[in-house]
């Protein structure tokens, strides 16, 4: 649909973006896959109200991952697939609860970023 450069790809630079594309002819987008750049899901909700956001599940993953040693990397990330391998919102929310639980105290950040943007990494489970 277009080509744009940029220095840095923050929020301002994806609202002129869309609103490039709105006044272009795209006159909606049902989902916009991001990935976890602060502002970009309210830059996006800004020209585009009515898009649904889904977050990227392998960029949170990554960002999780960040925050946990070598040595339990392998446990934490088998404890995330229930999360979005489940078959329903109410099922892989019970999941991420679980998860919180069992790895929350030990490695907060690691788990803060699956809770803090559940809504947005769980839209997804409308199209199952």
């Amino acid at each position: 649909l277009g080509v744009y450069l940029s220095e840095n790809e923050g929020a301002k630079f994806w609202v002129s973006v869309l609103s490039d594309l709105k006044q272009r002819g795209v006159e909606d987008i049902l989902v916009a896959c991001v990935d976890g750049l602060k502002g970009f899901p309210e830059a996006i909700e800004a020209v585009y109200p009515k898009t649904q956001v889904q977050l990227c599940i392998v960029h949170q993953i990554r960002s999780s991952l960040k925050y946990v040693p070598e040595k339990d990397k392998k446990a934490v990330v088998a404890d995330m697939q229930p999360i979005y391998k489940a078959n329903t919102q109410e099922y892989g929310y019970q999941k991420l609860l679980e998860f919180e639980e069992k790895w929350g105290n030990k490695y907060p950040l690691a788990v803060s970023g699956w809770v803090d943007n559940w809504t947005n990494l769980s839209t997804y489970f409308e199209y199952n």
